[in-house]
């Protein structure tokens, strides 16, 4: 039976349900820099435009645009985008049965910060997505974590209190930020840890 309290049960993507590779990405962006693949992604992320990147206010073509420019990379928008996508690891991290067994005693839901290039990637080529009723990204919302926004949004799609919601994400911050509207939340280490930490909430995993 499931807990009588809680009602949904939402995921952040990168590295919860999908594995992220940042080195798969970097080794193809640029050529020739002496910083390692996670240097690299750190200071991709700490660029100007990152937040308008994540939050849906540069289209992907201005964004190709403004990297080969920071990077002096030679990529065309198509290369680009292949590059861009590699750092999302094509195995999941979860088996689908695992999803499913949640998916029919809970409602699901994703809340990721994501652009529009890997929310695009994700959604075709992650089929284990389709268990999650609800998907809200921070490219659609407007709004990125810890912004009380993007949880809300969330709550909203699931249609339930805060109270009645588990968030699961693998960065503590993200998660307490959760916490602070009054949702549980587990931060995610391994998929064994996270059944267990299910288990304590009430949650049926079996």
């Amino acid at each position: 039976m499931a807990s009588p309290k809680v009602q949904a049960i939402i995921f952040d993507i990168g590295r919860v349900l999908i594995p992220v590779n940042v080195a798969r990405a970097t080794s193809g962006l640029v050529e020739g820099i002496s910083l390692s693949p996670e240097e690299i992604w750190s200071a991709l992320e700490k660029d100007v435009r990152w937040k308008d990147w994540q939050e849906g206010r540069i289209s992907p073509r201005d964004w190709h645009l403004h990297l080969s420019k920071r990077l002096g990379s030679r990529l065309n928008f198509e290369q680009f985008v292949e590059v861009w996508n590699r750092a999302l690891d094509p195995t999941p991290i979860h088996e689908e049965a695992f999803l499913k067994k949640l998916g029919r005693r809970y409602r699901l839901g994703v809340l990721s910060n994501t652009d529009p290039l890997h929310l695009a990637h994700m959604e075709r080529a992650y089929g284990f997505l389709a268990l999650f009723p609800v998907h809200i990204y921070s490219c659609r919302v407007g709004a990125c974590k810890p912004s009380p926004l993007i949880y809300k949004a969330a709550l909203q799609a699931c249609k339930v209190r805060a109270q009645d919601a588990v968030y699961v994400d693998d960065v503590p911050a993200y998660a307490h930020a959760a916490e602070e509207l009054g949702m549980q939340s587990i931060v995610f280490q391994t998929p064994q840890q996270l059944q267990s930490s299910l288990r304590e909430f009430g949650i049926d995993v079996t």
